[in-house]
């Protein structure tokens, strides 16, 4: 077969079509005659190539009318309303009534250029064909003269983006003429006008053999009925054969941007919940995703655009190619007679083309959610997302959230409340919410999250308990995402596996990825929690900065310092530019201590929150690494001080941090009275009924408490402590529990003569995942039992983990400065052994010099 040439290939595009008739052209040439009729008509031509050039349209054809292609919708409609005011500015000049009907609809056309020699002999270049093409004619002999027709797809497009025509098309009336039949087309198509008052006729056209007006089932023929039955099947079939693929390269777990709902019927009780109802319902897919809220406003602030006025289609297109959208949804809700409309139409925001336009409608302002998730689930089969998938993960509105719109529309308020931070208000919102829907699990699970955020334990277990009773009440996707918090704040076990599930289910909700590194990162399981951290490391997570921080720490325990470092001040950038305390890690690691110890001294506690405190840990490791004895000590008393102010268990795990640098720093030493009285807290706490994750806490710090008396050299009173420690097995499961219970065992055997019993019960440790303490037991064991050689193994291994002994997390990285200060000495010692060695045998760490002032025991 031979290659059809290029210039003939046809292309089917989405288009916007627009067809002009001028009224009673033959009379007109009658009457005014050839010659003055050709300069007429080469005047408006003229007149109309201008228009062309201004609203980005192309001529395809032309005889008493003409037959215009354009691009956006929104051109054509500018078009049609500059090319009656020509005709009337024109018609006035040449005291002449020249008037036009205009049709306009918008669809899928084929178009191919004509040969050569087909141009020559007469054909137009460009040929355009399609389905569209007879409705826009059908509507242009609809109009009256001077009437723009338009259909239900064009009206939809033309009246969400009227407001590009200013002040214009601020003053634009549109105006339904009901359902009509053309001959030739399946099925009933509803009929639109627009123009200005005072110059559109606004006025229902007249019917004819090729077009009537619907009518009741009663007042029709027949035959009439019958036809169109029939006529209705065959062209459906048709249409399912041929029905066009969308005009947009989208793939699996592409994102879009909604660029809002516009409320166009003035019921305030939609502003904001229809929007977030369409929301609800794109996120259901694993197919597409869906950029959130929070990072369309934080791209529009780098913009300098206020985040609270409504978006144009330019303005969302550019917000979409910043953070990598491939489609734009702008969408708005209609009120027409009794029937509420939700239209979305796809925008390609590479060159601000509408791609396709999507509505559904019902009866009565409660219909609508039915139509979001009609139109929803068209949208997503237009963007590729496969049929079985569409059944798979979609649940109706109404089920998964809550089919009241007012208690809907707080729900939506909330959020944005919560965007900027304003928790009060937001609580209330979500309070009304519930109280309007008291079975909202959505607004039960909001309340629980800004109840643990403040730390306010009982009444954020409470809300997730009443969220967990409806949990039949939420989509699958935030189904999972409640079922990880129940592990995470009810379970003893760890919630890592709830995590995993969710991100590996869905990858870009990046709650799930985030809190799966951050749990492998609990586990030093680094470079296993890496590809989960990046994932989430992505500019379309408006909480970057928090898995950026993750992925710097992963660097930093993994010995890429100067990585973390710039990952660490990409995270500070994403944050508002505050200072990490993790950079002044990095620094310290890479030997730049001075510069350490300035970024962390710009980190103040902050009233209300505790995690400001923990800078301190970092100041006391940085001023230990320096042999600042005095100053170390005193940032450990001023941080016991302080930490009152944030609750009994800061308190508890700061006065553990100055007994553990009195201890490394101070003549005097630690307190055994001390220790053991924190010890005995915190089991109480322990053996109480608080929630089992603080309960947790309590026993490490117990165990921690235990290890610094013996590490102090005061071995009865951790044999005491040992011996009085409850197993507590409700409580086990967590990671730093188990091998810090073999820890202190280990010790105490060392202290107590049986080195090889320590290293018994730590060697099954040694996969990767062990902890810094554990080759600092496991060195001091065999140089107990007289074993140099495996000793040194052991401190060669902690002279390459300073970035580790930071990043532990063990506790809140309660055992960090005691971590860093080992992992300095056992390089020291390495030095000083290397000197007696061989050189092929003397292992060479590369570590900042330090010189510590106490040894570990």
């Amino acid at each position: 077969m031979e290659e059809v040439p290029e210039s003939l290939q046809s292309s089917r595009q989405f288009k916007t079509l627009v067809l002009t008739d001028l009224c009673d052209s033959v009379a007109l040439v009658e009457r005014i005659g050839d010659n003055a009729a050709a300069d007429l008509f080469r005047t408006l031509d003229a007149q109309v190539m201008q228009l062309l050039r201004r609203w980005n349209g192309r001529l395809i054809d032309r005889s008493d009318g003409m037959f215009l292609l354009f691009n956006a919708p929104v051109d054509g409609l500018g078009f049609a309303l500059d090319y009656l005011d020509v005709l009337d500015r024109l018609g006035k000049e040449k005291k002449l009534p020249l008037r036009a009907r205009l049709g306009m609809h918008v669809g899928y056309v084929l178009s191919w250029h004509n040969s050569e020699e087909a141009v020559a002999a007469g054909a137009k270049s460009l040929e355009v064909e399609g389905l569209a093409k007879p409705m826009a004619a059908r509507l242009m002999a609809l109009a009256r003269p001077g009437q723009i027709l338009l259909s239900a797809a064009a009206e939809s497009m033309m009246r969400s983006a009227q407001r590009e025509l200013d002040d214009r098309g601020a003053r634009l009336k549109w105006k339904s003429h009901g359902h009509w039949h053309f001959k030739g087309m399946p099925s009933a198509q509803e009929v639109f006008e627009v123009g200005r008052e005072g110059r559109a006729p606004l006025r229902m056209p007249p019917g004819s053999e090729k077009a009537w007006r619907e009518l009741p089932l009663w007042r029709r023929p027949l035959a009439l009925v019958t036809e169109a039955v029939l006529l209705l099947g065959l062209l459906i079939a048709a249409w399912v054969i041929v029905r066009p693929e969308p005009a947009i390269a989208f793939a699996e777990r592409n994102w879009v941007l909604v660029g809002g709902v516009r409320n166009l019927t003035g019921e305030s009780l939609l502003d904001d919940s229809i929007e977030q109802a369409f929301r609800i319902s794109l996120e259901q897919s694993r197919f597409v995703n869906v950029l959130s809220e929070l990072q369309v406003q934080k791209t529009l602030g780098l913009m300098e655009l206020d985040a609270d006025q409504a978006m144009t289609a330019r303005v969302a297109s550019e917000v979409a190619i910043r953070d990598g959208a491939r489609a734009v949804l702008m969408a708005r809700v209609d009120e027409i007679g009794n029937r509420f409309r939700f239209t979305v139409e796809i925008i390609n925001p590479a060159d601000g083309r509408t791609l396709d336009s999507l509505y559904a409608e019902g009866r009565g302002v409660n219909s609508l959610l039915a139509s979001v998730d009609t139109v929803s689930g068209r949208l997503r089969t237009r963007l590729g997302e496969p049929s079985l998938a569409l059944a798979r993960d979609s649940e109706p509105l109404p089920e998964v959230t809550t089919s009241n719109l007012e208690a809907l529309r707080a729900y939506a308020l909330a959020l944005k409340a919560m965007a900027v931070r304003d928790y009060v208000l937001a609580e209330n919102l979500y309070r009304k919410a519930l109280e309007i829907d008291p079975d909202f699990a959505l607004a039960n699970m909001g309340l629980a999250r800004i109840y643990w955020s403040g730390l306010d334990e009982a009444p954020a277990l409470a809300q997730l308990d009443a969220a967990l009773s409806h949990r039949d009440r939420l989509p699958p996707r935030d189904q999972m995402y409640l079922e990880a918090w129940q592990h995470e704040l009810r379970s003893a076990a760890s919630p890592l596996p709830q995590w995993k599930l969710l991100a590996t289910m869905y990858p870009d909700y990046f709650a799930g990825p985030s809190n799966t590194s951050w749990y492998l990162i609990v586990e030093n399981r680094f470079e296993e929690a890496l590809p989960f951290a990046q994932a989430a490391a992505v500019p379309q997570d408006p909480m970057r900065a928090v898995p950026l921080d993750h992925v710097g720490r992963i660097q930093l325990a993994l010995g890429k310092a100067e990585q973390a470092l710039q990952t660490f001040r990409e995270a500070e950038s994403e944050g508002g530019g505050k200072p990490l305390r993790y950079s002044g890690n990095a620094l310290a690691v890479l030997g730049r201590l001075d510069e350490a110890q300035k970024l962390l001294e710009q980190i103040k506690p902050a009233p209300g929150n505790p995690s400001s405190l923990y800078a301190s840990m970092d100041r006391i490791s940085v001023a230990l690494s320096r042999s600042q004895r005095a100053q170390a000590v005193a940032e450990a008393e001023q941080a016991s001080q302080l930490s009152t102010q944030y609750g009994p268990d800061h308190v508890v795990q700061f006065k553990l941090l100055e007994q553990m640098t009195r201890m490394l720093a101070s003549d005097a030493g630690s307190s055994a009275a001390t220790l053991a009285s924190l010890r005995d807290e915190s089991v109480n706490y322990a053996r109480g009924t608080g929630n089992v994750r603080g309960r947790q806490n309590a026993l490490f710090r117990a165990l921690v408490a235990i290890h610094l008396a013996q590490r102090s050299g005061f071995t009865a009173s951790s044999r005491r402590g040992l011996d009085a420690l409850p197993r507590l097995s409700e409580l086990d499961g967590p990671f730093n529990l188990a091998w810090m219970r073999r820890l202190v065992n280990a010790t105490q055997a060392r202290l107590e003569g049986r080195p090889e019993e320590s290293v018994r019960l730590l060697a099954p440790l040694l996969d990767g995942t062990e902890a810094v303490q554990v080759r600092v037991e496991l060195a001091a064991a065999f140089d107990a039992m007289g074993d140099a050689r495996s000793a040194r193994i052991h401190r060669a291994w902690l002279s390459e983990n300073l970035g580790r002994a930071y990043v532990e997390f063990n506790g809140s990285q309660l055992l960090q400065p005691l971590n860093v200060s080992d992992v300095l000495e056992a390089a020291g010692k390495l030095r000083g052994e290397s000197a007696s060695l061989p050189r092929d045998q003397a292992p060479a760490p590369q570590l900042p010099t330090a010189s510590l002032i106490r040894p570990a025991s």
